[in-house]
């Protein structure tokens, strides 16, 4: 028995398929969801969603959200995806420095916000590649 994992994002369905195992980036830290998992809600973070499928890892990026998980099915519904493909590790490590710089010298609160969640993001990047 498998678990059935959903991403859906609020113009589309992104994942509909069987999964042996998730590993959510949840607001406290990972969550791993295995099969016969007790039902739970979750807030998500902007963060690496791993799914393991036929003993292979996929990372996919999740944009903030919530997940749901009951009766092995978990629904995760996400503001946004971010596909990872085989990518160059080097240049997002790059942007990655570049997103810690822009935070440290952000001086408005809008401006700690927004690069807070490039920084969020970037990492959630280099983290995916670093699994593919």
């Amino acid at each position: 028995m498998s678990l059935k994992i959903r991403v859906i994002t609020p113009d589309k369905i992104v994942w509909n398929t069987p999964a042996e195992e998730v590993v959510l980036p949840s607001t406290t830290g990972q969550l791993g969801i295995l099969n016969d998992h007790a039902p739970l809600i979750t807030a998500l973070e902007i963060g690496v969603l791993r799914v393991k499928l036929e003993d292979n890892w996929k990372p996919i990026i999740l944009l903030g959200g919530f997940a749901e998980v009951e009766n092995n099915e978990v629904t995760i519904l996400v503001n946004g995806v971010e596909e990872v493909s085989e990518g160059d590790l080097t240049a997002a490590k790059s942007e990655l420095e570049k997103a810690s710089i822009e935070l440290e010298n952000a001086q408005t609160d809008k401006e700690k916000i927004e690069a807070s969640q490039k920084l969020k993001k970037v990492s959630a990047r280099v983290q995916a590649l670093t699994f593919l």
